[in-house]
């Protein structure tokens, strides 16, 4: 097969037409002839197709929210069991951990406005902003990710191709797309006053990095906000994290129990008396986020 590629495909902009499955793989704009994630657990996943295979995708044009793979019956198509985090739903995670774009692909039997009246069109670059696991409309537990558009990178020319030249860190790509993604704007007073409280040290390994410009530790958001998750953007949803427990945090590698104990590594929370912190937000982090690999 083919080297994978993380980006626009030469030759094929957004906006392309192809008039079945068997011409987006010769294209190499998505490989697979009935997959819909095309990608690897260990190297990420650089395409998907929505075609309305999965009833609980949500199309809203620039922002996704696209079911993962498995747990159909192969003859009906209806959801028979839980989607294991596996093959594509992990390759779909690999990307959003590290922070690279996935050609979307909308098929003419995807419900959407956004579909094309026949065969599929291809939309451009998305980044996967987020992951989690939820029960979907049959009751069984299904994966679903977060896919906004990156307009900077899907408006690159024919002869200029867009994609990734070097790796980028999950935090570095997100923090940078300021100009391309749907901010949300964060109460910077109530973060600085979080990371004051705890002197810039981890919540959980009591980690404090010391730059040039002084202590350094992130504000992590235990209920992430905006859709489809909506957590407030109050103390009580927020914990003090070195940007290593950060990321396992949102990774779901590592979570809170309600006796404040690690889930996942050893240890117990670090909590200060002015920090209550809401067992609301620790319980929709466990329930979604959190991923068993025994």
């Amino acid at each position: 097969m083919a080297d994978r590629v993380f980006g626009d495909i030469p030759g094929y902009p957004p906006g392309s037409l192809f008039e079945n499955r068997a011409h987006l793989s010769a294209a190499g704009v998505h490989r697979p002839l009935q997959a819909g994630i095309s990608g690897t657990a260990k190297g990420g996943a650089d395409s998907i197709v929505l075609s309305g295979g999965y009833e609980d995708d949500e199309d809203y044009g620039k922002l996704v929210i696209y079911t993962g793979a498995g747990g159909q019956d192969q003859f009906t198509k209806k959801q028979t069991h839980d989607q294991p985090f596996e093959r594509g739903n992990r390759a779909l995670a690999f990307s959003s951990t590290n922070g690279l774009p996935v050609r979307v692909i909308r098929g003419a039997g995807h419900p959407s406005p956004h579909s094309p009246p026949h065969g599929y069109s291809y939309d451009g670059l998305y980044l996967v902003e987020s992951y989690w696991h939820e029960p979907g409309r049959s009751g069984f537990r299904v994966w679903r990710f977060r896919l906004v558009k990156i307009p900077s990178l899907s408006g690159a020319t024919e002869t200029e191709p867009s994609g990734v030249s070097e790796e980028r860190g999950f935090y570095d790509m997100l923090g940078r797309q300021e100009q391309t993604t749907a901010r949300i704007v964060r109460d910077a007073a109530l973060a600085v006053s979080l990371k004051r409280l705890y002197k810039y040290a981890c919540q959980m390994c009591g980690l404090s990095l010391r730059c040039p410009a002084g202590p350094y530790a992130e504000a992590a958001h235990i209920r992430p906000l905006g859709s489809p998750h909506d957590g407030p953007d109050v103390i009580s949803n927020m914990l003090c994290l070195c940007p290593n427990h950060h990321v396992l945090f949102d990774a779901g590698a590592v979570s809170v129990a309600r006796d404040l104990s690690l889930i996942g590594e050893p240890g117990k929370l670090k909590l200060k008396g002015r920090h209550k912190i809401g067992q609301e937000h620790l319980a929709y982090h466990r329930e979604h986020f959190l991923t068993d690999l025994t």
